[in-house]
């Protein structure tokens, strides 16, 4: 089922819904591949903390000046993202950090990108109200993602990373609610 045509109003429901279902503590084991390359794939595990964000959460305050949107274009809700990852198999530093998203229409905000400490901005669909699509690009890269809620306790993530029209990663995840 696709969901089309969908109004503002409704797009956004579907994300403050699928939002507050993503709230909590998550273990999640990520496998990398990098494509048009004989490199092994990297393994990582993180622990996600995934905190639901309020319309007037001062995150979503400083997320809406970081992207210069006037006060009639409030952010209707969001999520602050914190994580600690570790390569498993590699001796790599483990990575810390959060990141800020938040949502408009059928925009979604961010105070980084994947691959970027700038501000960036996806657009959003839902498939079906369990399953978020987004689609970022900057950098001459295109990020499409989809996540996946999987009853109260799992989701699903992938992740296809594009340069010039040509796939060069992709990312799966498996998440555990702790």
């Amino acid at each position: 089922m696709t969901i089309v045509g969908t109004t503002k109003v409704k797009l956004e429901s579907l994300a403050v819904d699928f939002f507050r279902q993503s709230e909590g503590r998550w273990n999640s084991q990520r496998r990398y591949y990098t494509l048009n390359k004989e490199a092994e794939p990297q393994e990582v595990e993180s622990k996600l903390s995934v905190q639901f964000l309020e319309q007037d959460a001062p995150e979503l305050i400083e997320l809406a000046k970081l992207h210069k949107l006037d006060s009639n274009h409030a952010l209707v809700c969001g999520t602050k993202v914190t994580w600690e990852s570790n390569y498993t198999g590699k001796i790599r530093k483990p990575s810390t950090g959060s990141t800020v998203f938040g949502i408009s229409g059928d925009i979604l905000y961010r105070d980084r990108g994947f691959a970027t400490s700038s501000p960036v901005i996806a657009t959003f669909t839902f498939t079906n109200p369990q399953t978020l699509c987004l689609r970022t690009e900057y950098n001459n890269s295109v990020f499409q993602e989809e996540i996946k809620l999987i009853g109260q306790n799992y989701r699903t993530r992938q992740s296809i990373i594009s340069r010039a029209g040509q796939e060069i990663m992709i990312g799966q995840y498996l998440e555990k609610r702790q």
